[in-house]
């Protein structure tokens, strides 16, 4: 039984949801708006941006998104990420963040983003109660990052905002490069040299067929296994220990004490078997999987109240057994929600 870490109450007493796999209900990953400032080829591109909008009807409200993750707690939950679109587009956010801090039971308070906007908005979220963030980060290059950003982002911008929380006393961010060959591939060696030894953490991730308009191939994915060796080959690395089942990212360290660096392989090296994230989508409905065709709508049953919800979330969960990235082309491939509806 682990620890409930300092400033976190315990979680209200209930036995948590297992799914058809006897995976468990753990980690919840919240979009809070599923639009976007950048318009990133392999998640929002230009031609899909018309369609994202939902308008503040639409998505839920901070008193609806704290009632599900309440309900999520009471079945196992213990990890919340917020996520997007761009989760800084949303308005008072530092609001929801102290909202969901104060819920007991809630032992990690993470969000994802871009980047662009942090340096405006770290300090208050830290002072809110955020516990860590994770930058996706493609390019250090200037010009491409700008290109691979849909023309929108200057990489100076999320530099100042990585400083912005440093300064803030966030410590070990995460900086996420999804990788694809002949577009990006030639930046690993640069984006690695770039935050070795500043105490954060890249982690290469394999180019996935998330969503419809992304244009994904399989010969653009760059296997993790080959990025290893190719860092390997400049700063040797050695293997490390995950650090708790179930944790998407194969841990190195650098051998020569510049930090560690991770590879998330969800194409070539599947985790399905451990999963146990749940994507609560910024209308509503519950996602089971990254590249699910749809999701359940929970709003009925988070207007009715916390317990309702619960009952309904334990029901669609123990119903749950997907495994996309293990049966990747095995099973039929219909349509799937696109990636800014549900954050990574």
């Amino acid at each position: 039984m682990n620890a409930v870490p300092a400033g976190f109450a315990a979680a209200p007493a209930i036995g948590p949801a297992h799914d058809r796999l006897g995976r468990p209900l753990h980690d919840l990953r919240v979009s809070v708006i599923e639009t976007c400032n950048f318009r990133c080829p392999y998640c929002m591109p230009a031609e899909a941006a018309d369609e994202a909008g939902l308008g503040s009807t639409g998505r839920l409200s901070f008193a609806e998104i704290e009632t599900a993750v309440r309900a999520f707690v009471r079945l196992g939950v213990r990890k919340v990420r917020l996520t997007g679109g761009e989760p800084l587009l949303r308005r008072g956010l530092p609001e929801l963040v102290a909202r969901l801090a104060a819920v007991p039971g809630i032992e990690d308070l993470a969000l994802t983003t871009n980047g662009s906007l942090l340096a405006g908005h770290a300090r208050a979220l830290r002072e809110a109660g955020l516990r860590r963030l994770t930058v996706s980060l493609d390019a250090v290059d200037a010009d491409l990052f700008r290109q691979l950003s849909g023309g929108r982002g200057e990489i100076a911008d999320v530099l100042a905002g990585i400083a912005a929380a440093e300064a803030a006393g966030f410590r070990r961010i995460k900086l996420n490069c999804v990788v694809q060959r002949g577009i990006n591939d030639h930046q690993v060696e640069a984006i690695a040299e770039r935050f070795r030894g500043s105490g954060h953490v890249v982690r290469f991730i394999e180019f996935m067929d998330v969503g419809n308009c992304n244009g994904w191939r399989r010969e653009r994915v760059v296997p993790s296994a080959e990025l290893r060796e190719r860092l390997h080959a400049r700063w040797p690395l050695r293997p490390l220990e995950p650090a708790y089942r179930g944790e998407v990212a194969e841990r190195h360290a650098w051998c020569d004490g510049a930090g560690e660096v991770g590879f998330v392989s969800s194409v070539t090296a599947p985790f399905c078997g451990d999963c146990h994230r749940a994507r609560l989508a910024a209308d509503g409905r519950l996602v089971t999987c990254l590249f699910a065709a749809d999701g359940a709508p929970l709003r009925p049953f988070i207007a009715a109240g916390e317990e309702a919800l619960a009952d309904r979330i334990a029901a669609l969960w123990q119903a749950r057994a997907d495994r996309y990235s293990e049966a990747r082309g095995r099973a039929g491939q219909g349509r799937r929600i696109e990636m800014y509806f549900i954050g990574g």
